[in-house]
């Protein structure tokens, strides 16, 4: 292998880590509904790839550029999955199974956490439900914080986007609600 085919080899492998992961972090983003962020990805990943699947398919004659681009493919999901969940865009809410309800939730209003509570019946007895509104990179602190309250608290974590209505949007639905009814959100 010559000094050529050997840089052009780790510049594919490059150019697919780079394009993967932008694409793996921009997919996150789509579901998160962040849309100018993931436009942003999607320009520079496209770039990207043209550029690094023109150079494997004009050089045909170095089969060793087809396994620098699956190296970069491998490599770009894994970083791409790494760096996303570092990131850790996005509100997630925590459904917190726990037989000291009250305990547990004023320990995480104490704490910061908007909470609500839902007691319920299980074939076990009486629990409470505990929904906790957080941010993603909070979700581990979450957990050990209700773990540290009732070590046999059962954690349920959802990703969720919020759903945002305008002012005249809510007042009228407001208004046709049944008197003694509220619109607020919990917290």
């Amino acid at each position: 292998m010559n000094a050529t085919v050997f840089l052009t080899f780790w510049l594919i492998v490059l150019a697919r880590i780079t394009d993967v992961t932008l694409d793996t972090v921009r997919t996150a983003a789509i579901v998160q509904g962040r849309r100018g962020f993931a436009a942003v990805l999607g320009f520079f990943e496209a770039v990207v790839y043209i550029l690094a699947v023109a150079k494997v398919l004009l050089n045909m004659d170095h089969p060793v550029y087809a396994l620098a681009y699956g190296l970069g493919f491998a490599t770009g999901t894994y970083l791409g999955i790494t760096i996303e969940q570092r990131l850790a865009f996005g509100q997630q809410l925590a459904s917190l199974f726990t037989r000291k309800g009250v305990e547990l939730a004023k320990v995480m209003r104490a704490a910061g956490y908007r909470v609500a509570e839902v007691h319920g019946h299980s074939r076990d007895g009486d629990l409470t439900i505990v929904y906790v509104e957080i941010p993603r990179r909070q979700a581990h602190k979450l957990i050990r914080d209700a773990g540290a309250v009732d070590d046999t608290c059962f954690c349920i974590v959802n990703d969720v986007r919020v759903a945002r209505f305008a002012a005249r949007r809510r007042a009228s639905v407001t208004s046709k609600l049944p008197q003694g009814r509220s619109s607020k959100p919990l917290g």
